[in-house]
């Protein structure tokens, strides 16, 4: 048979790939491996031990899968440390370099100094994401050894951190942990190239930077006891022995009269121990003490109990000093190592790398279909998500002429450079070229740095080439449109025909066509740089950070020094299916004035040369058509500006800045108020997660990392492609044909059909379609194969034939059809009849606020793995799930055996956020029945597209209030009919509009309510729980109708809040009175802490003076409630295990997910008991552990299953007493524990605990009992600015004062607050779910499409506070404290409310006075299209002829 590439195959070309994996050397032979396998795949095929490198989108969006790849730059051969994404990167592109995972750098009894600063200072929380920031990090500290120095703007301003993605943080403490490492770096440099001068030097460490860290600098001593206190805590024995003296110290050892016991051997003789040193202080890998530098169990410290007075940032903990000198190297042997060329794969696919040019070219005649592949940011998502096919793929980024650079000179002013450059490259490339060419010269340069700064994440644009960007021909490209404004060509080849030239402004002909031969690649980008020419680039995004263009644009214009307007060249790209110039508009503007009057002309020619239709794929088509001349706007304001040459006397100095300018974000800063006032020996202290290490070390294993078992399947679903149809058949034969699969799994083989119903409220869903789908992606089977790889493929090839059926997807249709899930039907009446008292106001409003939904985004998708025992229908199921107890019973239901035959287990998950409470025993169910069909170990964990398209949301809603005030603006009466879009099943959406209607007056008292709530029906996923559970949705509509009060009295919001406010002992619409009551107080703190109204007359005054930019301010309170809804799960389950060397385990019914639920559940054991924290440990929950467990939600984890564990341990304490008395004051822990087993007393307990004084009846509207048990309440005020050209916006500060009561652990509740402040945040402005009108499908599957909040999205001054110096008398909570995940949630609507309050001048400026309408989230879009000028006039599109929208917000 002859050889497809015979020149290529002329040189034998190898199938081994070498490289070193954390310095341990790897040889793999291609023809071995699957070709589709990444370089993530290769990694965690390793097991235990390299499984710190997560997979949480496989789009390369999240940063979860970073590793570092250390290497030779292919020319220069310097040293390189590139933060890349495993999930992208294929195995090829690794041969000849050195991969450096989170293991690599340091373990948890040896972290590195960056490992160990993330965990002191809180960096993490669920710790899914940790590692990939780790990898992050670490990069840039490496690469700053060759800098020579690290400053706070490398940390934050250069987009390093940009491609990783955390939900749970809120990020800050995570920039404060890199930014401690900021210093100058210089002699480390000296010594990694070996300058010492032929002297011995000591090892360089770089000074940790207490300031820019935000860390307490102060050497003060610890004045809170901030560890256990000597007098109370008692040392506990790691030894496995009992402390009675053993061979090593006596030739004969006497027998032990405890242990002696276990080895049936009595004493003949009592034997009298010393109890008071016979034990060992508890070994733990963690430092001793709390970390801090005055921690009062280092010597000479204080053991005052005295409360410490606030510190004004964060504590100052004892870190390790940083070397840079002693860090992993560089392995030799790869210094000799020659690439050679490359040749495997299998039958489906060949990957081929050449290291030459015309080994390259020889290959594209062979194979002129070959996919060439560089950074793979592109095929990595097409072959793994879409599931394309690629069978000749070609490795390119191994070619050193496709990275030559040939300078510009002022004589040759002309750049070129290799097609395979990567972005970050040209990035610094271009930055050099600004400060050494002339500046008449820099224009485009700066165009090209404007747009890469921007461009995707970090980790692409160390791996994505120039050339692959070019070729893959995007229509939202964000440097496409540069190459044509400035006249860039590009150098192409042939094998046969040579190089020859191709203008990037004909390249271009159509969506992803261009008129490159298929035979030939991109050699090279050759870029003009025209002296006096005046270029700028722009792109909008949903968000500022890694994002995919709404629009971009570059405009290039020269006008000579008449004024005359000489040439002209605009592009564009997200106005058409490919990026396009507009030629009408620069043939109108050749030979014109530059004058006010050209402009205006010049607009009206753009405007109908970007016009688009209302139903333009990809949607927002007046933003885009407005963004279009706001762009073309900013443009000619800037060439009057650089050139001096005015067009309008009516802009001002400040008009020209604000206009030429684009909304950057200074560092970010802050604090945390510090403060222990509350704290006893264990509780109250500012603890460190207790897995916090192994998250940050990578060590902490998640559902997919546990080693796999033997002979085990890997799940993989076959997802419905149609919103609403008919099944009419299904075939897998196809897939059960393919070599690797094992089964199919569906309805068929449940053990009836009965066993296929499910639901959270109601039994109302099918873990399997039957005859029928009723939404996008609902599961109808599952392929099991080996591996995920294969799975998937297989479930692709599986058959489905369908029927439509009428599609029904919003609130609005569901509202119009009378669509509803019937069994709920909810209202909350108080006061007189509704509309009497509405007719009794002295004013009476109405309006209507519309919420989108939210997308949970936990960093770890659904996950299951299920363990067949085969003997009488066992099974161990391991779920990543926050409610063991329904995944229990739903796997019993599907196997058809009692729940006791079924063991649930989870250690930790990847965060919740309450989407994996119900929704994730869909999967654990079905893969439970797969289990049982192959008689083998089945696993599964959801692709994130998969996960977004099948688990469910945030409920999107619509409220439509009437409500009565009086002139001064008091509240006298709410009328509210509420709808939440629940989707295609009921599950949670009852709880969450109960909720809703509950918090509907937020803080303020209302005399006369009447409010009902509806569940729609609808063809989209069953939305579920999400964070604050319908309480922010209904807390939204409480502002917007105070806001409209303000608004029609012309009153000051503040004041109008301030006037509703309840007071102590009122009551709520539901007659619970609200005691306890601090939200006055948190206000007038949080106002004079902020600075708040000295900082609104400064927004005022900003506003009068800026036209082109606008600032809000808001103040806004929250009171949230505490306690399920339904009374029966307002309980708890622990178990407290004492063992014989003192030791203690705690296990409960709840799940960790991030919130600390199992630090702050043994810092109450270690309390109760009397021991260190560190003899308290909590190793997973477990139904055999605790059985019928609630879910872990609702911000009630800590309530219910600490005050369990607390009367647990309570219950041992007393048995243990007579014991401490015995044995006096001074014994030992152990020894007290010993003698009690000794008398055979149980050292284990059960606790149980039930929260009092509950009992609300819905839909009796007599007092009944109370809803909640307390309420936690706190305030936020924000400060953001708004670019009325664009609607971008940064949030410039927020503080936040929140009543947490007496915090059982400060160092955690900060954290959640603040991640859930940014969660809120995101809800209220970047994320938006939007589908598919066509086919009823979610649009936005991933990190590209749905933005969550980034490091560069949280505010620039961001300070949280707790209430203290308070009074609690009412609250029966466990230490009296207050549950925190939720509550804070809702301030980040604050956000909104500045927004509003920013564009209320936008929309005065243009004479529109109205109230704006209340539409989350507040998107760009919705900004921009919200402010009022001409050419948001010129750009409105207006449907025709029935159009609808391409998208559609449910």
């Amino acid at each position: 048979m002859s050889s497809p590439t015979p020149d290529f195959d002329a040189l034998s070309p190898s199938s081994r790939l070498s490289f070193f994996l954390n310095g341990s050397k790897i040889i793999l032979d291609g023809n071995t491996i699957d070709p589709d396998a990444t370089l993530l795949d290769f990694i965690r095929s390793q097991g235990q031990g390299f499984t710190g490198t997560k997979l949480g989108c496989g789009e390369g969006g999240c940063g979860a899968c970073t590793v570092v790849i250390q290497s030779r730059h292919p020319t220069t051969k310097q040293m390189q440390h590139l933060a890349v994404n495993a999930c992208l990167a294929p195995l090829v592109s690794v041969d000849g370099k050195h991969v450096i995972t989170v293991e690599g750098l340091g373990n948890s009894e040896h972290p590195h100094p960056l490992q160990e600063r993330l965990w002191k200072m809180s960096g993490s929380q669920c710790g899914f994401c940790t590692p990939g920031i780790v990898m992050s990090i670490y990069a840039l500290l490496r690469n700053a050894v060759y800098r020579g120095q690290l400053t706070i703007a490398d940390v934050e301003l250069e987009g390093v951190l940009d491609g990783n993605l955390c939900r749970c943080t809120g990020y800050k403490p995570i920039l404060d942990a890199a930014k401690s490492f900021v210093g100058d770096y210089t002699r480390a440099l000296r010594g990694a190239a070996g300058q010492t001068n032929g002297k011995e030097e000591e090892i360089f460490e770089v000074p940790i930077n207490y300031k820019a860290a935000n860390m307490d600098e102060a050497d003060e001593e610890c004045s809170t006891g901030c560890c256990s206190k000597k007098d109370s805590v008692v040392p506990v024995s790691t030894d496995i022995t009992m402390p009675v003296p053993s061979a090593l110290e006596t030739d004969v050892p006497p027998i032990d009269p405890s242990a002696g016991a276990i080895g049936r051997t009595a004493p003949t003789t009592p034997l009298t121990t010393d109890t008071k040193t016979a034990s060992f202080t508890a070994s733990s890998s963690a430092p001793k003490g709390c970390g801090r530098a005055d921690c009062c169990q280092l010597p000479s410290s204080s053991s005052s109990s005295t409360p410490s007075k606030p510190s004004p940032i964060f504590p100052r903990f004892t870190l390790k000093p940083y070397q840079p000198t002693t860090e992993l190297i560089y392995p030799p042997s790869l210094t000799h190592h020659v690439l050679s060329p490359l040749k495997f794969g299998s039958p489906s696919r060949q990957w081929y790398r050449p290291t030459t040019l015309s080994q390259l070219l020889s290959i594209k005649r062979q194979h002129p279909s070959s996919k060439l592949v560089g950074g793979s940011s592109e095929i990595g998502i097409e072959v793994h998500i879409v599931g394309r096919s690629y069978p000749v793929s070609v490795y390119v980024s191994d070619i050193p002429e496709l990275y030559e650079i040939t300078r510009p000179t002022i004589e040759n002013p002309v750049l070129s450079f290799g097609a395979n450059l990567p972005l970050a490259e040209l990035d610094a490339l271009c930055k050099e070229l600004v400060e050494e060419m002339p500046e008449e010269f820099g224009d485009a340069l700066k165009a090209i740095r404007g747009q890469l700064r921007y461009f995707a994440g970090f980790q692409i644009r160390n791996v994505a080439s120039v050339g692959g960007n070019v070729a893959t021909a995007s229509p939202i490209s964000d440097l496409n449109p540069v190459w044509i404004a400035t006249g860039t060509k590009l150098v192409a080849a042939t094998a046969d025909g040579g190089e020859f030239d191709l203008p990037m402004d004909e390249f271009f002909v159509g969506y992803r066509k261009t008129k490159l031969p298929e035979d030939a690649i991109i050699v090279r980008i050759v870029v003009p740089l025209h002296a006096k020419q005046v270029v700028r680039a722009y792109k909008q995004a949903k968000r500022r950070d890694d994002d995919i263009a709404i629009v971009t644009s570059c405009f290039a214009m020269r006008v000579n020094d008449d004024g005359i307007i000489e040439h002209s060249k605009f592009a564009y790209g997200g106005m058409a299916a490919w990026t396009i110039s507009v030629p009408k508009t620069e043939a109108f503007l050749q030979g014109k004035p530059f004058t006010a009057a050209t402009l205006e002309s010049a607009l009206a020619v753009l405007g109908l040369e970007v016009d688009l239709p209302f139903n333009v794929p990809g949607g927002m088509p007046s933003y885009r058509k407005t963004l279009a001349l706001s762009f073309f706007f900013k443009f000619w304001t800037a060439v009057s500006s650089s050139l001096s040459l005015s067009f309008s006397s009516s802009l001002s100095a400040i008009d020209l800045a604000d206009i030429t300018s684009t909304i950057h974000r200074a560092p970010s800063s802050g604090k945390r108020d510090n403060s222990d006032p509350y704290a006893q020996e264990v509780v109250g202290k500012q603890e460190p997660h207790a897995s916090g290490l192994k998250h940050v070390t990578g060590e902490a294993v998640y559902i997919d990392d546990m080693p796999k078992v033997g002979n085990e399947g890997y799940g993989a679903l076959v997802l419905a492609k149609k919103a609403h149809a008919k099944i009419l058949s299904v075939d897998p034969s196809e897939a059960l044909a393919m070599e690797g699969v094992y089964s199919y799994v569906d309805h068929t083989d449940l053990p009836n059909p009965r066993a296929n119903y499910w639901g959270a409220a109601c039994i109302d869903e099918v873990f399997f379609a039957v005859d029928e789908v009723v939404t996008y992606g609902q599961p109808i089977g599952m392929i099991v194969a080996t591996s995920k790889i294969i799975a998937q493929k297989a479930a692709r090839l599986v058959k489905v034939a369908y029927e439509d059926l009428p599609v029904l997807l919003t609130i609005e249709d569901a509202v119009a059809q009378e669509s509803y899930h019937m069994a709920y039907d909810r209202r909350i009446e108080r006061g007189e009849e509704i509309e009497a008292a509405l007719a009794g106001a002295d004013f009476v409003l109405e309006g209507e606020t519309r919420m989108g939904g939210q997308e949970h985004f936990y960093l770890e998708t659904m996950a299951a793995l299920v363990v067949p025992k085969m003997e009488g229908g066992e099974m161990e199921v391991f779920s990543s799930t926050q409610a063991l107890t329904d995944a229990q019973r739903w796997v019993a239901q599907v196997t058809g055996v009692p729940r006791n035959r079924i063991v649930t287990r989870g250690k930790r998950l990847g965060g919740g956020f309450g989407g994996k409470e119900s929704r994730s025993s869909h999967l654990t169910a079905i893969v439970a029945v797969a289990a049982k069909k192959c008689r083998r170990p089945v696993r599964a964990m959801l692709d994130r597209s998969e996960d977004i398209a099948t688990t469910g949301q945030r409920h999107p809603c619509l409220a439509k209030w009437k409500v009565g005030f009086t002139k001064e603006g008091k509240l006298v009466a709410l009328k509210t009919d509420f709808f939440a879009n629940g989707g295609h099943s009921q599950d949670l959406s009852g709880g969450v509009v109960d909720r809703a209607l509950a918090h509907l007056e937020n803080s303020y008292w209302i005399p006369n309510v009447a409010v009902r709530g509806r569940v729609c029906k609808t063809n989209t996923v069953s939305n579920t729980a999400f964070r604050g559970f319908g309480g922010p949705q209904g807390m939204v509509v409480s502002e917007h109708y105070i806001e409209a009060i303000a608004h029609k009295l012309n009153l000051d919001i503040d004041d109008v809040r301030t006037m509703n406010l309840y007071k102590e002992g009122e009551k709520t619409p539901y007659h619970q009175p609200v005691l306890d009551w601090h939200v006055p107080r948190l206000l007038k703190d949080c106002r004079a802490e902020s600075d708040y109204d000295k900082r609104k007359v400064e927004v005022d005054r900003f506003n009068k003076e800026h036209k082109w930019r606008k600032r809000g301010i808001a103040l806004v309170p929250t009171k949230f409630g505490l306690a399920f809804g339904v009374k029966a799960m307002n309980q708890g389950t622990a178990s407290v295990l004492i063992y014989m060397d003192g030791s203690v385990l705690v296990a409960h019914g709840g799940t960790e997910m991030g919130q600390g639920l199992y630090t702050k559940c043994c810092q109450i054991a270690a309390q109760e008991l009397g021991v260190p924290l560190e003899a308290v440990f909590t190793s997973e929950s477990s139904s055999a552990t605790v059985a019928n467990a609630v879910p872990t939600a609702g911000s009630a984890g800590s309530d219910l299953n600490g005050f369990a564990v607390f009367n647990a341990c309570a219950e041992l304490r007393k048995r243990l007493e007579p014991y401490r008395t015995k044995l006096g004051p001074d014994a030992t822990f152990q020894a007290v524990v010993s003698a009690a087993w000794g008398d055979r007393v149980s050292l284990q307990a059960v606790g149980h605990h039930a929260t009092p004084d509950l009992g609300y009846e819905w839909n009796n509207q007599n007092p009944t009992g109370n809803l909640f048990h307390y309420f936690t309440q706190g305030v936020a005020a924000c400060e953001v600015e708004i670019d009325t050209l664009t609607g971008d916006h940064t949030v410039l500060r927020t503080d936040i004062k929140m009543d947490v009561g007496k915090s059982l652990n400060p160092a955690i509740d900060y954290g959640q607050i603040e991640g859930a402040y940014i969660q809120g945040q995101g809800w209220c402005t970047t994320e938006e779910s939007l589908w598919l009108r066509h086919n009823g499908a979610i649009a936005t599957l991933g990190p590209g499409s749905y933005k969550i909040p980034g490091f560069s999205d949280i505010p620039q001054v961001f300070n949280v506070s707790l209430l203290r110096d308070a009074e609690w008398p009412n609250l029966g909570s466990i230490k009296a404290s207050k549950g925190i995940g939720e509550p804070p949630f809702f301030l980040g609507y604050s956000t909104v409310l500045a927004l509003r309050y920013a564009l209320k001048s936008a929309r005065a400026d243009g004479g529109v006075h109205e109230l704006l309408e209340c539409r989350l989230p507040m998107t760009s879009e919705r900004i921009r299209l919200a402010c009022s000028d001409s050419l948001l006039e010129q750009g409105t599109v207006v449907p025709k002829d029935g159009q609808q929208g391409f998208f559609v917000n449910i």
